[in-house]
């Protein structure tokens, strides 16, 4: 099973600025996580940004957090129980009621149902502590979770690794920055190819 971009949501956890310094491959980690982000802006993947306890943490780094649509600032360690899942799976509008001036149900156009996009591409730290439960609440609620491994990262490597580790034994597919691009793109003809080897290279 390929990713597929036009089913895909990016979601960026917690890059910020007084925790990266105390990362592992800190700036190799930040760097993969601001390329994800312009490849999904460049194919109209949405983007999204969680900041925990940003008061304490500080914002993420500025220019990651300028290519998100909305960063959710949290207190908890899963953004899920914060409301992430909202914005990745909006309830669906009420249809509108008519009224005396509104055409005939009959002549009334459809309304078309917002396309669901259930694929959460997820990078993020502490890899063992926000991005895991974060992406342990998106798999129960039925996304399927695909983890940049490049793009995580926590204090310590072992940390790193048993949060890959898990998430793998709970169905969530591990990949890398190169993997996302290339399968959003799925052929040298797409139009953005250049762009996105530029990206990438």
């Amino acid at each position: 099973m390929l990713l597929d971009e036009s089913e895909s949501q990016l979601v960026l956890v917690d890059y910020q600025e007084r925790l990266m310094p105390v990362i592992f491959e800190a700036a190799l980690v930040l760097e993969n996580a601001r390329r994800l982000a312009k490849i999904a802006r460049l194919m109209d993947v949405p983007v999204w940004g969680t900041e925990q306890n940003p008061s304490r943490l500080g914002a993420n780094d500025a220019e990651l957090r300028a290519l998100c649509a909305k960063t959710l600032s949290k207190m908890h360690f899963s953004a899920a129980e914060e409301g992430l899942g909202e914005w990745l799976r909006p309830p669906s509008k009420p249809q509108q009621g008519g009224n005396a001036r509104s055409l005939p149900k009959h002549l009334q156009k459809p309304q078309q149902p917002a396309s669901e996009r259930n694929t959460i591409v997820i990078a993020g730290c502490e890899a063992h502590v926000c991005l895991l439960q974060t992406a342990l609440d998106l798999l129960e609620d039925e996304f399927d979770v695909w983890v940049v491994t490049d793009a995580c990262s926590s204090r310590t490597e072992r940390n790193r690794d048993a949060a890959f580790d898990r998430l793998a034994g709970a169905g969530a597919e591990l990949v890398t920055t190169e993997m996302v691009a290339f399968e959003w793109l799925r052929s040298c003809e797409h139009p953005d190819f250049k762009e996105m080897l530029a990206l990438v290279k």
